[in-house]
């Protein structure tokens, strides 16, 4: 599930539209734009993104969480680590988040 949501970022960062980093990503839940919001697990302090998980179900947007923040950093092309990535426009990741969501 983790190699599916880095590629839905990957192809949303090329094809789409992304917001990176924990308080970009928080403003879009509250906006309620995100097609998908997804968390990494590795973050230190976890209160960092405690919050994410809650907004996302209030506002009733899909989340997943993958294990590591490099990763997720790398997918959305940066040359760090990030906490969170929010999906706004899928592009040519709408397949695969159809099957995020099923799952």
């Amino acid at each position: 599930m983790s190699e599916k949501a880095y590629e839905a970022v990957e192809l949303a960062r090329k094809t789409g539209k992304v917001r990176k980093g924990c308080n970009e990503v928080t403003k879009e839940i509250e906006r309620g734009t995100p097609k998908l919001v997804i968390i990494a697990r590795d973050v230190q302090p976890p209160e960092i993104t405690m919050h994410l998980p809650l907004l996302c179900k209030e506002k009733d947007i899909n989340y997943v969480e993958v294990d590591s923040k490099e990763q997720l950093g790398a997918a959305v092309g940066l040359p760090v680590g990030t906490a969170a990535v929010a999906i706004i426009q899928e592009g040519e990741s709408k397949d695969i988040l159809k099957q995020l969501k099923s799952e």
